[in-house]
């Protein structure tokens, strides 16, 4: 293993380790040099930063940040080599092993290029390192992915608009609009439908994220101006996600949600519905006012809840809200995520007690994932691709080919 401080070598130095002590990771040490040979080197967290200034530097193709959960005290500083490495268009190879879901989403946030777990599973990190060497060299900002091409000619789809509401924090919303929407764009066979996936969670909207995808500036043009929106326009701001889904991300910082207002709101999801056939909205929390716009576009309104408390007097505040304003509560199609087990005969009397006394009805009932489900989120994976034969994408795939079917009947039947 060479050293990555200045030094005569034979060849120059494509690549270093990252980390408090790398002898705590042995198996990076010996992927390293199966797939470099002598070409890098290794540093301790505060000699990256002196590092990147120097020479030596300019050299390096990528960094493998390795950490552990001794390290998450210390985010600031990995964030911070993250955010310095990018703006040297050098990738970053995030190692992990025991560190919590969210620091590891704060530091893919950062702009970490590719996460591999430790114990390093076997070619993994080879196939990382393939994979950035595809890739453009990173710039200050995330790489944009090619625009969307649209068909701005013939006849409008008319789409069936989706909307997906988490009723309560952390009850899986944005996981099934994500993995809905890549579900329905590949039902159908050669025949799949067009599919735009709209993140209208302005603050903290992390379909992005879910997806590996870039956040653009020309997301909140388009959210500023929507007076101005055209086919060219909407086309500019959507990014695709393996060329079949269409994505609209959040913006890129945090704006106010106030930022649009009802008529925005209908000029986008028009705009959506008249080039996809299925537009899937995943909404915040918060109710705002143009959440009523939402509501009476939906064709489905899923409403995400949990066997638990905060879900069950969330539900009653929201019902109380929408019926004090007359608005078509009965629309909510309740769904109640990480749900009993069939076998579990007092879970489900908890899930029966529980509509009952909320005066509502559970329409779906999706089974708990685990951690395979948070593990795809973070590598930005939908579930299909990741954990295929998990028991919720299983459900969710039924659930996109049963509005596959719905759809086509109707425009058979039209």
């Amino acid at each position: 293993m060479s050293s990555a401080m200045p030094q005569t070598e034979l060849a120059p130095i494509v690549a270093c380790t990252i980390s408090r002590d790398v002898q705590n990771f042995d198996l990076l040490i010996e992927d390293m040099e199966n797939a470099l040979g002598e070409a890098w080197g290794d540093l301790g967290f505060a000699e990256a930063l002196t590092f990147f200034n120097q020479p030596e530097a300019e050299t390096l193709e990528f960094v493998a940040l390795a950490i552990d959960s001794t390290d998450e005290e210390n985010l600031v500083l990995l964030s911070e080599i993250i955010t310095q490495a990018r703006t040297r268009d050098i990738h970053v190879i995030l190692i992990a092993e025991d560190v919590t879901p969210a620091s590891l989403h704060q530091l893919l946030r950062k702009g970490a290029d590719e996460f591999v777990p430790y114990p390093l599973p076997e070619n993994e990190l080879q196939a990382a390192i393939d994979r950035i060497k595809m890739l453009q060299p990173a710039p200050d900002h995330p790489p944009q992915q090619p625009a969307s091409k649209l068909k701005t000619g013939g006849q409008s789809k008319d789409g069936a608009v989706i909307v997906v509401h988490g009723v309560s924090g952390g009850a899986g919303a944005t996981t099934l609009a994500v993995n809905l929407a890549w579900e329905l764009a590949n039902t159908g066979g050669k025949e799949a439908p067009g599919v735009c996936l709209i993140d209208l969670d302005l603050q903290y909207g992390s379909v992005s994220t879910y997806l590996d995808l870039p956040r653009r500036e020309i997301v909140f043009d388009l959210l500023s101006d929507t007076q101005a929106l055209d086919d060219d326009m909407f086309s500019q701001a959507l990014l695709h996600f393996e060329e079949k889904l269409h994505v609209l991300t959040a913006p890129a910082d945090m704006v106010p949600m106030d930022l649009i207002d009802p008529e925005d709101v209908q000029r986008i999801i028009d705009m959506a519905r008249k080039h996809f056939d299925f537009v899937v909205i995943d909404l915040p929390k918060t109710l705002l006012q143009w959440s009523e716009t939402t509501l009476q576009a939906a064709h489905v309104y899923f409403a995400m809840i949990e066997l638990d408390m905060r879900s069950a007097q969330n539900t009653l505040r929201l019902k109380r809200a929408y019926q004090s304003e007359d608005l078509p509560f009965n629309k909510l199609r309740f769904v109640l995520n990480r749900a009993p087990k069939f076998a579990d005969l007092t879970g489900k009397s908890r899930v029966k007690r529980l509509a009952d006394s909320l005066g509502i009805s559970i329409d779906l009932q999706l089974p708990d994932g685990g951690k395979a489900v948070v593990q795809a989120c973070d590598h930005g994976l939908p579930m299909s691709a990741s954990c295929s034969k998990n028991p919720l994408r299983k459900e969710i795939a039924k659930l996109a080919q049963s509005l596959h079917n719905l759809g086509r009947d109707e425009a058979a039947a039209a």
